[in-house]
């Protein structure tokens, strides 16, 4: 079922890319996410296929292998530089590897090896319990923001949120570390220090859009006009006058769900966001189902990262979140984020297929 529901989605995928690029010099991109989905359901079945518990094993060294990967990414004559930040790792022929997306999937099973520990012993968590596996996320975060990439960076978190929230964190230490939290961010926000200016502007644009209509509030702008011009049916494929008329930036990954909403209307935007509802339904049941620990760990951390990435995306889309660079899972174009999505998918399978082993 939730294979079923996973590929539903991934043709509205390919056709939505096909019709965005179609008068771009993009066109042919559809071309290449048919491969990438290819490679992903592959990868998916053969991640099926391996035992998680054998996964959690090697998480440390994967580990490890993530933060050298992701020291490397800033080393200039390894990392590629691309519209002024360095995320990519050139592999010859065309090809790039983007280390920051396959940490999410170290993250998870990092995570869910660490509390597992915690979990079996039925103690609640004590604040070094909280500090380690904070630092556990804190590394790579700190080494993406470097790149910098704000947007990956903080799909690091739900990992986190989930590991302590299932881990037993008590309510009163959740209730200091969100208080720690909120006042670092209004900090940051109110002197703007850790910010990169076009971060500011981003954030400036989001409180106020008609600020700076063909700068940095352009995107947001385009967005809303896309979605509203929609209405209930939609436009029609390759009719949405935003998209074919190079109005939306990026119409084939972070605003693909604005340029679905324009063609297809709030009909076919009801239709995506009801696949996405019973995608993290089937995740919840399936941790509900697993036969440890680890494996609700596991499946919970994949859940709270969709569940994270969808909000931020559509939110991004209709004007409630800030824009950034955080994809939509199964939808938008790209390599790395799809085979992601299929490996972590691979691995939640393989937590369910092996639910009444002892």
């Amino acid at each position: 079922m939730l294979l079923g529901f996973v590929l539903v989605l991934s043709v509205f995928s390919v056709l939505e890319i096909r019709s965005a690029t179609a008068m771009t010099k993009f066109h042919g991109f559809q071309q290449k996410q048919m491969l990438f989905l290819g490679l992903g359901i592959v990868a998916m079945f053969a991640i099926s296929m391996v035992d998680y518990h054998r996964l959690l094993d090697i998480a440390n060294w994967a580990y490890g292998f993530s933060v050298i990967s992701l020291v490397a990414v800033l080393i200039p004559h390894i990392g590629q530089k691309v519209l002024g930040a360095r995320r990519w790792i050139n592999l010859g022929g065309g090809a790039h590897f983007q280390p920051s997306e396959w940490v999410k999937l170290v993250l998870i099973l990092a995570m869910a090896r660490y509390m597992w520990g915690k979990v079996a012993e039925g103690k609640e968590l004590s604040w070094s319990d909280i500090g380690k596996a904070s630092a556990l996320v804190v590394v790579p975060v700190a080494l993406v923001l470097k790149q910098p990439d704000l947007g990956t960076a903080l799909t690091y978190l739900p990992v986190l949120i989930a590991g302590l929230f299932l881990g037993g964190m008590r309510w009163r230490q959740a209730a200091w570390v969100l208080l720690g939290l909120a006042m670092l961010g209004g900090l940051g926000l109110a002197t703007g220090k850790h910010l990169k200016p076009y971060q500011q502007k981003r954030i400036d644009a989001f409180l106020n859009p008609d600020s700076d209509p063909k700068g940095s509030g352009y995107q947001i702008r385009q967005s809303l006009i896309a979605v509203g011009s929609g209405g209930i049916w939609g436009k029609g494929t390759n009719k949405g006058t935003q998209t074919q008329g190079d109005f939306l930036p990026i119409p084939y990954t972070d605003f693909i769900f604005a340029a679905f909403c324009e063609e297809h209307g709030f009909v076919g935007a009801v239709v995506v966001l009801l696949l996405y509802f019973l995608i993290l339904v089937r995740l919840i049941q399936n941790a509900q189902t697993a036969a440890d620990p680890p494996g609700t760990l596991i499946v919970m951390g994949v859940m709270a990262v969709t569940l994270f990435q969808i909000a931020i995306n559509i939110g991004m889309c209709v004007g409630l979140m800030p824009v950034t660079g955080i994809p939509l899972p199964l939808m938008s174009y790209g390599g790395s984020s799809i085979i992601f999505t299929f490996l972590a998918l691979g691995i939640v399978m393989n937590v369910r297929m092996r639910r009444f082993v002892n």
